[in-house]
């Protein structure tokens, strides 16, 4: 699994695939075999995903009638003191819903100015298919709810946010009031006057990150791949003349567990799930 993380970790993987990508020729018949499996994986994840949503309105018309029947069968006093109480129960809860949405926009204002900054490098899309390009979007939502949720979390950005990533972008419910920096500009433009500091996080660099550096900027490809552009990252970062580096995947990080967490939730967190990783 180790392995497989390193190899991946200059891409966000594919977390969710409905639509199977054909196989691409060029893969050898091991790297195809691993593909389909992945691909049935993904179907059965989907079937999963849509069983679970129907029990769910299973359970909630089930929770309904119990709540009309239990109305039903009390005086016209009980049922005012019982509809008085369940207001007061939600009332209750969106106040505490609403507390927690205060505190995790104290945070992420607070990353503007503290936090590591990390940055999703979008100008892949040409590479994509619309399925991939979905994929991908699935998983910046992922990342920005993890990333929100962490004591401590990173400042993201998301470059290269025009051409074909700027509609399923537009898509994501709430995204134009992310607490984030969405340019639509490549991150050598938007953060031309802090080259020195940009590091592009790829699996082909010879250097490896043991401590994160609060005075650099990460950067992660995001590409749903499947592996067909391997070293395209590496090419690029080499291009641009920026640092590149990669991550001790299965060593020991000079870290805590929040900041590995905001450091990779970007990273690979679909095709890895970090949970799993800290429980093993």
């Amino acid at each position: 699994m180790v392995e497989q993380i390193e190899n991946d970790q200059n891409t966000l993987d594919n977390p969710t695939n409905d639509n199977p990508t054909p196989l691409p020729p060029t893969l050898s018949k091991n790297a195809q075999k691993k593909l389909l499996k992945q691909q049935k994986y993904e179907e059965k994840k989907a079937q999963k995903k849509a069983a679970i949503k129907e029990q769910k309105q299973r359970e909630g018309e089930r929770k309904r009638r119990e709540w009309d029947e239990k109305l039903a069968n009390v005086s016209e006093e009980e049922k005012l003191k019982l509809i008085e109480s369940r207001r007061e129960l939600r009332k209750e809860r969106m106040g505490k819903r609403s507390e927690e949405r205060e505190k995790k926009i104290e945070r992420l204002m607070r990353a503007k100015e503290e936090g590591q900054k990390i940055v999703i490098d979008l100008e892949f899309s040409d590479l994509m298919n619309p399925s991939e390009i979905n994929s991908l979007v699935q998983q910046i939502m992922y990342c920005y709810a993890v990333n929100g949720r962490c004591t401590s979390p990173a400042h993201l950005w998301l470059t290269g946010c025009g051409g074909e990533m700027h509609a399923p972008l537009l898509r994501i419910p709430g995204f134009e009031k992310w607490l984030i920096e969405k340019k639509n500009r490549s991150y050598i433009e938007a953060l031309q006057d802090q080259k020195e500091n940009l590091v592009y996080l790829t699996a082909d660099a010879e250097t490896v990150v043991d401590e994160l550096d609060p005075k650099k900027i990460y950067i992660i490809g995001g590409l749903v791949d499947r592996n067909r552009w391997k070293g395209i990252t590496m090419k690029k970062a080499n291009d641009q003349g920026i640092q590149t580096a990669k991550l001790p995947i299965g060593s020991y990080l000079k870290m805590s567990s929040s900041q590995v967490l905001l450091a990779l939730s970007t990273y690979y967190l679909v095709e890895f799930d970090l949970s799993r990783c800290f429980a093993s």
